[in-house]
């Protein structure tokens, strides 16, 4: 047991040295509080070795009867948010609890290096446990005793040894956790009975005893929670957490939302009409310049009429006011801007076209924001880009009679979190009269 004890304290204290020089696990030092004032009180028991008719427990209480007669404070540093160092001092009074045993009173003060290991964060249980935490110690120790009464009363004596223990935790504040601890003691150099008497060679200087108390940790540093339970961000997290953002962005980026196989991060007209052929910035193809693509102009052309009589023929202009009135002209606007996008001076050409060659037609301008931001703003935004049109197409040779502006304020017919979805409706549509 002995043995065992040893192994497994001086185990806890070697990897909180050796762990403790580990610097890569976190990206930043200054992530979590590294120092802890630690107090408590408690029970001590001496375990062995008592001379014959002594003893610490009282028989006939449960648990052999409670006393407070263990007091501690220690200060711990933790180089890592896995493993740290303790240095703290005990003071234990321990007495007889009954009358069945001879009366004796012994007096220790103790002073302990200790090995601390995190177990929450070491098997990466800390946010299942959300308030709660776990600590292992162990380490050395060393204790001065004296008798308080027998034949021995006054004398001092120095003994040894390793110690270990586990200590729950439960968070109440930021900075101040409540704390249980129970500590197994076990000395190597010990020549007093725990009675005050002189021990037994054959105990061979050996020595037990336990500790059980009840406490408070204060963590202190410049971050506002307590160090054993701050979310700590490590290298590796950091670079998973990098690797998701840059993979999010690939598939923002690689989105098409028009669905002409140009992604919207390449594409310059990103609401180009549906079947109609577009070049590699996603633009639809208009050779001749006119502000209706090739395709859709050929098709106009094949069904409706020919090359020379276009812009003269009834069904064109009907077609043609159809295919105005039902959006398929639109101009498209950045976020919270008023001035037309580059591309979108098409939509305005294809108009200026139209009301050029129908004299006697009028149209209704008609403006739409999305929905970030305040109603009452984004109507006044919807308004001026309205305007801004008509404006662009008086200096085009348009009259103002012929041109009314109207405002429809947010357009709330596409999903307002999606960034792509939000360009579509970003926009100024036109209704001829």
């Amino acid at each position: 047991m002995k043995k065992n004890l040893l192994i497994f304290s001086l185990s806890i204290f070697t990897c909180a040295i050796t762990f403790a020089q580990d610097s890569t696990e976190v990206s930043k030092v200054d992530e979590y509080n590294k120092w802890s004032i630690e107090l408590g009180a408690g029970q001590s028991k001496g375990i062995k070795p008592y001379s014959p008719g002594y003893y610490a427990s009282n028989p006939d209480k449960v648990l052999g009867s409670f006393t407070f007669n263990h007091f501690n404070l220690g200060v711990r540093y933790m180089f890592s948010p896995k493993f740290g160092l303790k240095l703290d001092g005990a003071f234990d009074n321990l007495q007889n609890l009954s009358d069945e045993s001879l009366e004796f009173e012994m007096r220790q003060i103790r002073i302990g290096l200790q090995g601390v290991i995190n177990a929450a964060r070491l098997f990466d249980i800390q946010e299942s446990l959300g308030r709660f935490g776990m600590l292992f110690h162990g380490g050395v120790q060393v204790a001065q005793m004296t008798p308080q009464m027998g034949i021995n009363e006054g004398r001092n004596e120095w003994n040894g040894g390793i110690m270990v223990g586990f200590t729950p935790e439960f968070r109440v504040t930021k900075n101040l956790a409540l704390t249980a601890d129970f500590t197994l003691i076990s000395n190597v150099r010990q020549h007093f009975n725990w009675d005050g008497s002189y021990s037994d060679g054959n105990n061979n200087l050996a020595g037990s005893m336990y500790t059980t108390s009840l406490g408070l940790s204060y963590s202190f540093g410049s971050h506002k929670i307590h160090g054993d339970f701050a979310t700590i961000t490590t290298k590796q997290q950091e670079e998973i957490n990098a690797l998701e953002k840059r993979v999010g962005q690939i598939e923002n980026d690689m989105s098409d939302s028009d669905q002409d196989g140009v992604p919207d991060y390449l594409d310059a007209e990103p609401n180009s009409i549906a079947g109609v052929a577009v070049d590699t910035k996603g633009r639809m193809v208009d050779i001749n310049q006119n502000g209706v693509p090739d395709e859709l102009e050929k098709y106009l052309n094949n069904t409706y009429v020919t090359n020379q009589t276009y812009n003269a023929d009834e069904k064109t202009s009907e077609m043609m006011k159809k295919f105005i009135n039902d959006g398929y002209v639109a101009t498209y606007f950045d976020f919270n801007k008023r001035q037309p996008t580059n591309v979108s001076t098409e939509g305005i050409d294809f108009i200026r076209t139209y009301l050029l060659n129908n004299p006697s037609a009028s149209v209704d301008i008609i403006g739409f924001a999305d929905e970030i931001g305040n109603t009452p703003y984004n109507n006044k935004l919807a308004n001026d880009r309205a305007t801004n049109v008509k404006n662009i197409l008086m200096k085009a040779g348009i009259t103002a009679e012929r041109l009314n502006v109207i405002s429809k304020g947010e357009d709330t017919s596409v999903d307002k979190d999606s960034a792509g979805a939000r360009k579509l409706v970003r926009r100024v549509t036109f209704k001829v009269k």
